[in-house]
């Protein structure tokens, strides 16, 4: 009997062992998966224009003149410093008007908050391509075409956002609020010296989420954004796919530049983020 009960103990010791070493297995070719097409990107990168498309994971005379050479051929200063100032704006502006409109439908009580929610809630099952062409004429009507505030106004409210953020201000305690209304605090004074210091992660996860797509932004400035000075990055690397000829290398140099902002600010905010994953896990 012992026997046999140390024999069932060591073949289940030696099914778990064979599970977590499967389980690690699995993670790392799901990782290597992922990380394929960047080392494709970078090696694209790093190959001369002429041997670009062979294929070849490892160039074989690895080179730095597309890096440089893109500097040259387009103003990617001005592509970099468009794509940047128009993910940090529509950043703000969303985290200004999502932790308002949140605050607003999770902590103050007014007739038909809930129901008024749901309809701002049902906006997200609107595809985005379905109000493009109305939006682009309202954007003609009020003159707004080719200019920043064309690309910035429209992306600057978000369902979503308000969404994430009044899920995260419902979980706060209301005694800290009562407390504060007791010693005579208002509503703006809760807001932002209680309400949003405690929503770091929240508002971390809302800006990393929205500074990648607002960065990554390409068919709505391409139909409203006429001059090359006011491109962003990525409707500018566009340019070098030609119908006859395509600069494979200068793209992928231009696009293994263009992380580098995107990878800056999730490892500023990632502690945050990380946070923000656990406790929407513990508290779903």
């Amino acid at each position: 009997m012992g026997i046999d009960a140390a024999t069932s103990g060591t073949r289940a010791i030696r099914t778990s062992r064979w599970l977590r070493i499967g389980i690690v297995m699995g993670i790392v070719l799901v990782a290597l998966t992922c990380i394929y097409p960047f080392l494709v990107m970078v090696s694209i990168a790093l190959t001369p224009e002429v041997d670009a498309m062979k294929g070849e994971l490892i160039p074989a005379e690895p080179t730095l003149k597309s890096f440089s050479e893109i500097w040259e051929v387009m103003p990617f200063a001005i592509f970099y410093i468009n794509s940047l100032f128009i993910a940090l704006t529509v950043t703000a502006l969303q985290l200004t008007t999502s932790s308002m409109a949140a605050y607003a439908f999770s902590r103050l009580r007014w007739r038909g908050r809930d129901k008024v929610f749901l309809g701002y809630l049902a906006t997200l099952m609107v595809p985005t391509a379905v109000t493009m062409v109305p939006v682009s004429l309202l954007m003609r009507h009020l003159g707004w075409i080719d200019s920043y505030k064309a690309i910035i106004l429209p992306a600057a409210f978000t369902a979503y956002g308000t969404f994430l953020l009044r899920q995260y201000f419902l979980s706060i305690p209301r005694d800290l609020e009562e407390a504060a209304h007791i010693d005579g605090a208002g509503f703006i004074y809760i807001f932002f010296r209680i309400i949003l210091p405690l929503s770091k992660p929240a508002l971390s996860t809302l800006a990393i989420l929205t500074f990648m797509s607002s960065w990554r932004m390409f068919m709505w400035p391409l139909i409203v954004i006429n001059t090359t000075e006011k491109m962003p990055l990525y409707v500018g690397l566009a340019s070098l796919q030609g119908i006859h000829n395509t600069r494979w290398s200068l793209i992928m140099a231009g696009a293994t530049l263009a992380l580098l902002p995107v990878v800056a600010v999730f490892l500023m905010a990632q502690k945050y983020f990380v946070e923000g994953i656990q406790l929407g896990a513990i508290k779903g």
